[in-house]
């Protein structure tokens, strides 16, 4: 049997990445450090996936799993023994499990030659290559060429939406029906088998963008704008009619950058949209609007989901009205519990909102968009 290694044994990496791997046929060891988690696969070797509204489950078998901080030996063996690896963790923890798949490649290169591919599926653009950069970080110069050679850290775009739940039955994991899953073809070292439900795509950045500037921007959009209207569930707000209308304007704005820059065909583009919007509506898939909206700084960044196709369509000629909007509101987010929104009031109240403006988003003081910005505000 095939085996996988997969880095995070939460809900998305249960019923999305695993589901998968499982149904192509692969053993799945999953990695984490939540003691509880792991002993529960360990000792019911099995788990259900049950999309919302289904009355059906998916039984996915032939799983275990590791705890990394308690059975590094373990690890170490499963990475020279996988034919994939592929992670589910957070993006701001790819740093942390980088060392331990350093030490599994030394490892490896010394007794397996076979070519092995690690798929990061995390919810940012280019996260392979993240993953690659902090790998390298912890290898040893004389195996670099080896693992050049040897492994492939091919990006991804993956799309399912996995909310937060609480299930009488362990481990069960409800999902939606969607599910999207593109790897860079040309980050691909050998052969990947077959996996119903990945698609090897040569023009990965196309699929990353719209990705990002439809379900992230759309979805950090009406986050921002029901957080200024007192909404605390994200379903609710989207009963809103403003707000769907704002959010349209920002789909309206991304979707002609993309259709531009891309080449998407408009009418499927339109029904990719369509979709998103549908999602959002469903009250199962429904979260917290200040989880939704949480650090704000990373989501104002330049080459984030609002200011990076905000900054494109100027670049083109093109005024992003409503895209500013959602900026101006994404300044305003000041929820006491989220630590980034915490930081940029406090940078606001220290420095005033023009330096502000320029800080986290990068728009310079005498530019189109911090005009555009500022008179949201």
């Amino acid at each position: 049997m095939k085996k996988a290694v997969h880095f995070g044994a939460g809900n998305i990496g249960r019923g999305f990445i695993g589901l998968l791997l499982s149904q192509a046929g692969y053993h799945i060891t999953f990695v984490d450090v939540a003691a509880p988690l792991v002993n529960d696969i360990n000792t019911l070797g099995k788990y259900n996936v049950q999309i919302f509204g289904a009355a059906e489950k998916t039984l996915v078998t032939n799983v275990s799993a590791i705890n990394s901080n308690e059975n590094l030996d373990a690890l170490l063996d499963a990475i020279c023994d996988a034919d994939i690896v592929t992670t589910a963790i957070g993006p701001n923890i790819l740093k942390f499990i980088a060392p331990n798949i350093a030490k599994g490649l030394v490892k490896r290169v010394a007794v397996n030659q076979t070519p092995l591919n690690i798929i990061a599926c995390e919810n940012m653009v280019g996260g392979s290559t993240v993953l690659k950069n902090f790998v390298y970080d912890n290898l040893p110069d004389d195996i670099k060429p080896a693992v050049d050679k040897l492994i492939g850290f091919p990006d991804a775009a993956v799309d399912r939406i996995v909310p937060l739940q609480k299930n009488d039955e362990k481990l069960l994991v409800k999902v939606e029906p969607y599910a999207e899953w593109d790897v860079d073809s040309k980050g691909v070292v050998g052969e990947i088998p077959a996996i119903k439900g990945m698609t090897l795509v040569d023009n990965l950045g196309a699929y990353i963008e719209r990705k990002l500037f439809t379900v992230n921007t759309g979805h950090a959009s009406i986050a921002y704008l029901a957080y200024q209207k007192g909404y605390t569930d994200m379903s609710r707000a989207m009963q809103d009619d403003e707000i769907v209308a704002a959010a349209r304007a920002v789909w309206a704005e991304t979707s002609a950058l993309l259709i531009d820059k891309y080449g998407f065909d408009p009418e499927v583009h339109g029904k990719y949209v369509a979709t998103t919007e549908t999602r959002f509506k469903n009250p199962n898939l429904s979260d917290e609007v200040t989880r939704v909206a949480r650090g704000p700084k990373r989501k104002l960044s330049a080459a984030d989901r609002l200011v990076s196709p905000a900054t494109q369509l100027l670049e083109r000629g093109k005024t992003p009205n409503a895209l500013a909007k959602v900026i101006a509101a994404a300044l305003k987010f000041d929820y006491a519990e989220d630590k980034e929104a915490v930081e940029v009031q406090d940078f606001i109240k220290a420095n005033g909102i023009d330096a502000a403006i320029t800080h986290f988003t990068g728009a310079a003081a005498d530019s189109k968009l911090f005009a555009l910005i500022k008179a949201n505000l």
